[in-house]
């Protein structure tokens, strides 16, 4: 596995063994103030030994260079994804977008998420295309919702991927969360379970008609959502982390849009999770 976020294979910030580090494997590299240390190919498999208090794989800080990542490139590039998928859900939502033209854009922006996945460099057309995409398919759905299931469910959807994101983040910055090869573990095993178990819903949706087993209404409905909350919350954690390594290992700039494009796709989970448990509440009211 080489992802920290639902989609299980981001590439660009690699996993090894389930230890964290930039580009796992890569051969040394002219200028790359790592190249020769011991860290140069795995950066956590030969790591040194920590100090009491040190989370783990904790790199030591690298000097800024010319053409590395830095965590305002991230910050900028996070700010045109999410900033763009903001722009067009607002789009989608304000010329009411019909929900199988949203659906189609939905799948077209998987398929690119996909493909970027599965590529070595990042590629800012596609991520920026799925963004916008994406964010097509989030206003009309939202707009679907917020109109005939739960009125204002989208904007505390919003609130509470807010809350979310800004309560991992304190945590991760104050180590309260540390993100730990057993962290990863099961943060990677708690999204397959989960992915698996809408997998086999949907199955049984098709095939018996309904709500399958449930895992998207009522009870089990809740607590799967709730449970889709929190496995984003994991990966959010995650994406801190690859971040974090990246900028500490010199991690060339243009990686920033693989952070930018990660933090989007955990982003976007998490709002959805929230815009699909809102609904199952407001439903039973």
């Amino acid at each position: 596995m080489r992802s920290s976020n639902p989609v299980f294979s981001r590439r660009g910030f690699s996993r090894s063994g389930g230890y964290a580090g930039f580009n796992a494997g890569q051969q040394p590299q002219a200028g790359n103030p790592y190249a020769n240390s011991p860290y140069a190919n795995n950066p956590y498999a030969q790591q040194q030994p920590q100090t009491t208090g040190q989370p783990f794989g904790a790199p030591p800080a690298a000097p800024p260079q010319t053409g590395r990542m830095t965590m305002d490139d991230v910050v900028a590039r996070t700010g045109m994804t999410v900033g763009l998928v903001v722009v067009m859900a607002a789009v989608a939502w304000i010329t009411d977008l019909a929900l199988p033209l949203a659906i189609g854009a939905g799948l077209v922006a998987m398929v690119l998420a996909l493909v970027q996945s599965f590529k070595r460099k990042a590629v800012p057309a596609l991520i920026l295309a799925y963004a916008a995409l994406e964010g097509l398919f989030l206003g009309a759905i939202s707009n679907f919702v917020d109109s005939y299931i739960a009125d204002g469910a989208a904007m505390q959807a919003v609130l509470g991927t807010m809350a979310v994101f800004a309560a991992v983040l304190v945590m991760y910055k104050t180590r309260i969360i540390r993100v730990t090869r057993r962290f990863y573990q099961f943060a990677i095993a708690a999204a397959i379970g989960f992915v698996l178990l809408m997998m086999v819903n949907m199955l049984f949706a098709v095939i018996g008609g309904g709500d399958g087993l449930g895992f998207r209404s009522g009870t089990l409905g809740i607590i799967m959502g709730i449970a889709g909350i929190v496995i984003g919350a994991l990966f959010l954690a995650l994406d801190f982390k690859q971040v974090e390594d990246g900028i500490s290992y010199g991690a060339p700039r243009e990686e920033s849009w693989l952070a930018a494009f990660g933090l989007t796709l955990t982003l976007v989970w998490i709002y959805l999770e929230f815009l699909r448990l809102i609904a199952i509440l407001q439903g039973n009211d």
